[in-house]
């Protein structure tokens, strides 16, 4: 008599984001496909000239845990755009602080040199304001008008909350930066956040005020000018993300940032770079999707608390 062999299903997950491919309710995990690349984005290193109360990446002014990266390891992936035949129109720059590393402007160039559109996440502060920082982003903006922009982090309209998450005095000193921007005619956007709980028109409404009685060139009710970002805590209890959210949201996976875009980074002690599929995950091992950009090009698997909050109930993306 034939014994009939049984496999045992794989156990469920014991808690959340714990499967690639199941959540801890046993359902298929969602995954989205790298549909067209608009934006490659580089870490430009975690040093940062602050430490702020909740920063996502940890950056300070001794956290190196990415280090800077070259001008020509930037141009090594402007090169394999290319290759792959990428859809690209924007290279992205953040930090830690971009303008600490000593290749920026160098880097900046590269880009513009091959028609991209340039945009750099920076907190506006001293180190964009050196002497030789100033000189080359004013020759960067005369050769290539309109084709740099300058985010700046703005966490609230307020100088006593921007201060609560950066450090007293700062909000004065980012003012004084975005200043300079306005006078010496760059595009500028702004990046908030909403940690104090007021709603987006409340703080739309609030950093409009800002604006106008500053003079700043920058539409406050345009979230592609001024960006609210959800506050990313890992503590807080969100839903995964599971094939059949898609109808259920109403959203498609085509919506979500890392359906158009993938980040490139360089870690403290490695010879090569890694191409990341988030901006915002670059410590979980699971969003390195490799050393190139053809290896880049894998779906990805929606296996983290910020997947669900920040991109598909947040509806946030870093790119322009």
């Amino acid at each position: 008599m034939n014994k009939q062999l049984f496999t045992l299903p794989e156990p469920l997950p014991a808690k959340k984001f714990q499967h690639p491919d199941i959540t801890a309710k046993g359902e298929p995990r969602a995954q989205v496909s790298l549909k067209e690349a608009k934006t490659l984005w580089f870490n430009t290193g975690t040093l940062c000239n602050i430490e702020c109360l909740n920063c996502y990446i940890e950056s300070s002014p001794k956290n190196d845990s990415l280090v800077y990266i070259s001008t020509a390891e930037v141009e090594v992936y402007l090169n394999q755009i290319e290759e792959r035949n990428w859809p690209t129109k924007e290279i992205a720059f953040t930090g830690g602080e971009p303008f600490m590393n000593p290749d920026m402007i160098d880097i900046t160039m590269a880009c513009l040199e091959r028609g991209y559109n340039v945009l750099i996440l920076t907190n506006a502060m001293l180190p964009m304001m050196r002497k030789s920082v100033k000189i080359g982003l004013l020759d960067l903006n005369e050769k290539y008008p309109g084709k740099l922009t300058l985010r700046i982090s703005l966490d609230h309209y307020s100088a006593e909350l921007h201060d609560q998450e950066r450090g007293k005095g700062s909000y004065a000193v980012a003012l004084k930066g975005m200043h300079w921007l306005q006078d010496n005619g760059f595009v500028m956007h702004v990046a908030g956040r909403t940690v104090w709980g007021d709603t987006d028109a409340q703080s739309r409404s609030g950093y409009e005020a800002l604006f106008a009685e500053q003079g700043f060139d920058i539409d406050a009710q345009n979230p592609e000018h001024t960006l609210l970002f959800p506050e990313m805590d890992e503590t807080v209890e969100v839903p995964e993300i599971t094939t059949s959210c898609w109808n259920i949201l109403n959203k498609s996976p085509d919506d979500v940032m890392c359906s158009s875009s993938r980040m490139v980074v360089k870690y403290k002690g490695s010879e090569n770079l890694s191409v990341l599929a988030c901006t915002l995950l670059p410590y979980d091992d699971q969003f390195n999707l490799g050393e190139t950009l053809e290896e880049a090009e894998q779906a990805v698997k929606l296996n983290h608390p910020h997947c669900a909050k920040f991109c598909i109930l947040g509806g946030a993306t870093c790119s322009s």
